[in-house]
């Protein structure tokens, strides 16, 4: 099998390619960047046009699927709407290179904020911020390429450990600055669905190789959520407790059902520990 990596340079792109390339799978991985000089990698910019792309699937013959992680994330003057066109540039360009199966990153982003009941892949989606508004734009823009034949599955990918706000947040701090962490009447900290770099790319794996057609919609994320003070507490870096605003949400989480009928977890795939040893092999990659 091959398949196609564009966003390869992006945080959570440069992770699964990193686990994907020391996995024993027979699954081929070729990733896309701008501007390359690297073996094996596709050289093109989805923006300028699919010529590359399929100039390649004619030397090379062509890909299994492609998935689209690349795209601009949250922050201050950010294009939103560059999401949009870059994932009809894939889907066109797919469609033009013959790739028959697209997962196209989302985020969990577009549901919104609810304490303590679980999203699922039905519930109505009502952002709270403009990233999850361009996602959900995305979405309903790019969903009449499923009608072209094209096996178009979005990913509605919670947090990946490693690119998400609390361990980027400690990778830039100093080794004896501590972080603070919103701290519940409970004790503890803000509940969220995650994922472990290695685990997400085993999960594209799966998703890539799976007989059926794909659900047009998929939450991302390990099967059970994790405490943000946990997961802290596994990179052993200091931390302390702050009141949470009047404002915050504990418990914001995605129900994964239905990604548990299509790929296998393992039981630690959900542990703290298990994540932040996936996300230092990368940082010492």
């Amino acid at each position: 099998m091959r398949v196609l990596l564009v966003g390869a340079s992006g945080h959570v792109g440069r992770m699964v390619l990193h686990h994907w390339q020391n996995s024993l799978g027979a699954t081929r991985i070729t990733p896309q960047f701008r501007r390359t000089s690297h073996a094996g990698s596709l050289a093109w910019d989805p923006l300028k046009g699919a010529l590359p792309l399929v100039d390649a699937v004619k030397v090379s013959g062509s890909f299994d699927a492609m998935i689209m992680l690349g795209g601009v994330t949250p922050g201050l003057g950010k294009k939103l709407d560059i999401n949009i066109k870059l994932a009809e540039a894939c889907l066109s360009a797919a469609s033009q290179a013959g790739i028959r199966r697209v997962l196209l990153a989302s985020s969990s982003a577009v549901y919104g904020a609810r304490d303590g009941v679980a999203f699922t892949e039905r519930d109505l989606c009502i952002p709270t911020n403009d990233y999850g508004a361009a996602k959900l734009e995305m979405e309903q823009v790019c969903a009449p390429w499923r009608e072209s034949g094209i096996d178009l599955c979005f990913l509605r990918i919670g947090n990946v450990a490693g690119a998400d706000a609390l361990l980027l947040n400690i990778a830039r701090a100093g080794p004896k600055e501590a972080i603070e962490i919103d701290i519940f009447s409970d004790g503890r900290g803000p509940i969220r669905s995650y994922i472990g770099a290695q685990t997400m790319c085993q999960v594209l794996q799966s998703l890539c190789r799976y007989p059926s057609a794909l659900p047009q919609i998929l939450n991302i994320a390990a099967p059970m959520p994790l405490a943000m003070d946990a997961l802290a507490d596994a990179t052993g870096h200091p931390w302390r407790p702050r009141p949470p605003s009047e404002i915050s949400h504990q418990n914001i989480v995605l129900d994964c059902n239905l990604l548990t009928s299509l790929h296998p977890f393992h039981t630690y795939d959900t542990r703290p520990s298990e994540m932040v040893r996936q996300w230092k092999e990368t940082l010492d990659s």
